[in-house]
């Protein structure tokens, strides 16, 4: 069975997770690809997937949902999960005591699930490095406003227990 790990990133958070994705599944034996979306040109010769992206203000990047699209006659065949990375901080719940990781799934996941039938979904902390160059005009203005960035904690947020766990899940029923 080979599996493909497709992500879409613009600072190489999801990059990290996808490839620990990739590390999880190659140990239990599965034959695993890790590329870019940017990258993949045909999905057929895969058995499995595992499409992941960085989400922005609620959304996934416009390259991993036009992937899905573009190539959701094969995927909604085969076995599918989706990932996303973006909540940044330690705080489980927010404000309102909702959990942040289910407040944090992107609005593409409601037409992903019907589009592909994915076996599951999961939302991770991800990271941000404040003095890294903005990327995009929602970064590049949010830098013209100091409190705006000031209110984003910078750091690694990415819990590899939770991505190990939820890996070896996938192995696991790809195993079965």
């Amino acid at each position: 069975m080979t599996v493909l790990v497709a992500y879409a990133s613009r600072h190489g958070s999801t990059v990290g997770i996808a490839e620990r994705i990739g590390d999880v599944l190659r140990a239990a034996d599965l034959s695993v690809e890790v590329q870019s979306v940017d990258d993949v040109r045909d999905v057929t010769g895969y058995d499995a997937f595992v499409i992941g992206s960085a989400a922005y203000m609620f959304h996934w990047l416009k390259q991993a949902t036009n992937f899905a699209k573009r190539h959701r006659a094969v995927l909604a065949e085969r076995p599918v999960w989706l990932f996303s990375s973006g909540p940044l901080g330690t705080d489980l719940v927010d404000k309102e005591g909702r959990d942040v990781l289910e407040t944090s799934r992107p609005k593409e996941f409601a037409e992903l699930q019907a589009l592909l039938q994915p076996r599951g979904e999961q939302v991770f902390f991800g990271a941000w490095d404040a003095d890294a160059a903005p990327i995009g005009v929602g970064e590049r203005f949010m830098g013209l406003l100091p409190k705006a960035k000031a209110a984003l904690p910078a750091g690694d947020f990415r819990d590899w227990d939770a991505i190990d766990a939820w890996a070896s899940e996938i192995a696991g029923q790809l195993r079965a």
